[in-house]
């Protein structure tokens, strides 16, 4: 169960990130309301997965899934650039999340 909350943490991180794009510096009122509740759904999900994982593998697992979900969705739904160095990145990311997990 500590590993589904911090799933649903990270995911809930993808969203306060990229919601950040949308808010325009929270002059606008519903994005910024959504950013701001994603950002403290995440925040209580990773506390609770917390309560059992070690602290340094929950957040790097944590962070680890919000910047390459953050990458990805920037490419797929913001026209970021998909460069060959910026996916190998990616992929290191998620290289050592899952490295994280088997530990």
């Amino acid at each position: 169960m500590p590993w589904i909350l911090l799933v649903l943490a990270g995911l809930f991180e993808i969203g306060w990130a990229v919601g950040l794009a949308s808010c325009h510096g929270f002059t606008r009122f519903w994005p910024s309301v959504g950013t701001v509740g994603s950002m403290m759904v995440s925040g209580v999900l990773l506390g609770l997965a917390a309560k059992s994982l070690p602290i340094g593998t929950a957040y790097a697992v944590w962070t680890g899934i919000g910047a390459a979900g953050t990458v990805i969705c920037g490419i797929l739904f913001l026209k970021e650039p998909a460069t060959a160095m910026r996916l190998v990145s990616v992929a290191l990311i998620l290289a050592g999340v899952i490295g994280l997990k088997a530990a």
